[in-house]
């Protein structure tokens, strides 16, 4: 576990679906809540001795990752956009939806990304300058920010990374952030909005 700023930290896992490393993240706000969460190399007893997590906000329906073992151990409520709720038709998982634009416990805000998939979303925290957490619509690998490699983005790659740069050149005009935070790369602390933007500027249309 690695804290980014006071009450944010991140860990890296081993995602045996994906055969990959990916990101998750705890921040204590108002609610303890956690971002794509797999379980940390410290087991779910580091969570009990801080401040245990309330809530669990999934980037997309895909990241249920390790929810049902926080929903297990501390009755966790999980969140997913409304149109990734059919993933759990099945009861696999107890979902709760929220709604693009919604603000939900700890102040978080749910922001629309929506290219990748309908559910895709970015989140909001309120920790120092804003930290914006992004699911799978941007990664960054060895320092830079990108996109997944073009056989995850569908059919048309191009158009894909056009939506996705749009999305968040409006993000960047809406919201106010400084960090960046990823669920699949590293952490960008301090200058992450600058970053972004600069980066969509490359981005052809």
């Amino acid at each position: 576990m690695r804290e980014l700023l006071p009450g944010l930290y991140h860990w890296q896992a081993f995602n045996s679906y994906i055969k990959h490393n990916v990101d998750s993240y705890y921040a204590r706000l108002d609610s303890a809540v956690l971002i794509d969460p797999m379980e940390p190399d410290e087991g779910l007893d580091w969570f009990g001795q801080h401040h245990p997590p309330t809530h669990i906000y999934m980037t997309n329906r895909l990241h249920d990752r390790h929810c049902q073992r926080y929903m297990d151990r501390y009755g966790v409520t999980v969140w997913c956009h409304c149109d990734g709720l059919h993933e759990f038709a099945d009861g696999s998982l107890k979902v709760n939806s929220f709604e693009h634009g919604d603000e939900l416990p700890g102040g978080v805000r749910a922001i629309e990304v929506a290219v990748l998939c309908p559910e895709e979303t970015a989140f909001l925290l309120p920790v120092e300058a804003g930290v914006l957490a992004i699911g799978d619509a941007l990664i960054r690998w060895d320092g830079k920010i990108g996109f997944v490699p073009d056989p995850l983005l569908g059919d048309h790659p191009p158009a894909i990374r056009a939506g996705i740069r749009d999305a968040f050149m409006r993000i960047c005009a809406d919201y106010e952030f400084d960090h960046l935070i990823f669920a699949h790369g590293e952490p960008l602390i301090g200058g992450g909005k600058a970053a972004l933007q600069s980066y969509l500027q490359t981005v052809k249309g």
